[in-house]
């Protein structure tokens, strides 16, 4: 029996006493150990487009261990999300203090010297300072640092993680590793920079600087990136956390002041702070926004990624939410106003 396999039989149960976890459905694709092609597994949907790109027309094969339907952090997976870590053959993450579970699969690779190939895809990005507004005591995601971990909302910033990647999967699989470069480079310049260029120049139309939305902190970026202001009604790092009546009243201010009649919300994040604007203030709907950390059922079917999500979720609600568009004329279809204008939870 080798380490590995010592790992999935008994590491992997280990890991679940430890942090206590609870059973979650598995995402699609299980990663296959020894033999075949080379498997990289991901922690976060975001990372795993970057790395489907990045290994595009390779051997490699690049899974999302987040299952359909949920966020991409503020979870814990079951035993097999370990036993899949320890079978594939690179695990890309997301640094330390963002996703406990991860940090924890990360230990046991580490402390029983697992050869599966750990990848930071937050390695040498500068992050941007927490908000005033959050509790430095917030557990795990980035509290511990002071720093906000949401980067890859901003496309400059997501370049390095898609560098990051690359270079991992060289180490991994190195007679492909000028073509992981070469995807990593034309998906930097024909995706990232066309997805910056479009933000910049819908936030520079706009004549308001400022967002409200009901989602959580995870929108910082871009406006630390396009010059505009994102107001979280969700104070917390996480998808969850309880509204304050403070917080309302904060927010009926700013809507009121800045003559807002539009907000953002995210897909996948509970709706009652959004119903409580639209119901208490001048705000008429929500519409969609999400920081590439899940994906619904449909997206999937679509293929969409990173790109695809930014272009028909985030980019029409900003056109809205700005009030560079009415509604009609953001939307990509009428399906699309009807579907996501004051949209339930999946």
């Amino acid at each position: 029996m080798t380490r590995r396999d010592a790992l999935r039989a008994g590491g992997a149960a280990a890991l679940v006493g430890l942090a206590g976890c609870t059973a979650l459905p598995s995402a699609p694709g299980q990663a296959q150990s020894g033999g075949g092609d080379p498997v990289a597994v991901a922690s976060f949907f975001s990372f795993f487009d970057f790395g489907r790109q990045i290994a595009d027309g390779t051997p490699l094969t690049v899974e999302n261990l987040v299952p359909t339907g949920l966020h991409g952090h503020g979870w814990e997976p079951n035993a097999s999300i370990t036993r899949r870590i320890i079978d594939a053959d690179a695990f890309v993450h997301v640094g330390e203090d963002f996703q406990p579970w991860a940090d924890r699969a990360i230990e046991i690779i580490k402390a029983d010297d697992v050869d599966t190939a750990l990848i930071n895809a937050r390695e040498d990005i500068d992050l941007v300072d927490l908000a005033a507004s959050l509790d430095r005591e917030e557990e795990g995601v980035g509290a511990q640092r002071g720093k906000d971990p949401h980067f890859w909302l901003d496309p400059q910033r997501a370049k390095q993680s898609v560098d990051n990647i690359a270079d991992g999967f060289a180490e991994v699989v190195p007679e492909y590793a000028d073509a992981f470069r070469t995807n990593a480079e034309t998906y930097k310049s024909e995706v990232l920079e066309q997805i910056d260029s479009d933000y910049e120049a819908m936030f520079d139309r706009s004549e308001r600087d400022i967002v409200q939305l009901a989602a959580h902190n995870a929108f910082q970026y871009i406006g630390v990136r396009y010059g505009v202001r994102m107001r979280p009604l969700v104070t917390s790092l996480a998808a969850s956390g309880d509204v304050k009546p403070a917080d309302i009243r904060e927010a009926a201010e700013v809507i009121r002041e800045n003559n807002i009649r539009y907000i953002a919300n995210g897909v996948f994040e509970a709706q009652r702070p959004a119903q409580t604007l639209v119901r208490e203030t001048a705000v008429e709907a929500y519409f969609p926004v999400t920081p590439y950390a899940g994906v619904r059922e449909d997206w999937v079917e679509e293929n969409w990624g990173y790109e695809e999500i930014a272009y028909n979720i985030n980019m029409p609600t900003f056109e809205i939410v700005l009030g560079n568009k009415t509604p009609e004329d953001a939307a990509p279809s009428a399906s699309w106003l009807e579907q996501w204008r004051n949209f339930t939870p999946i």
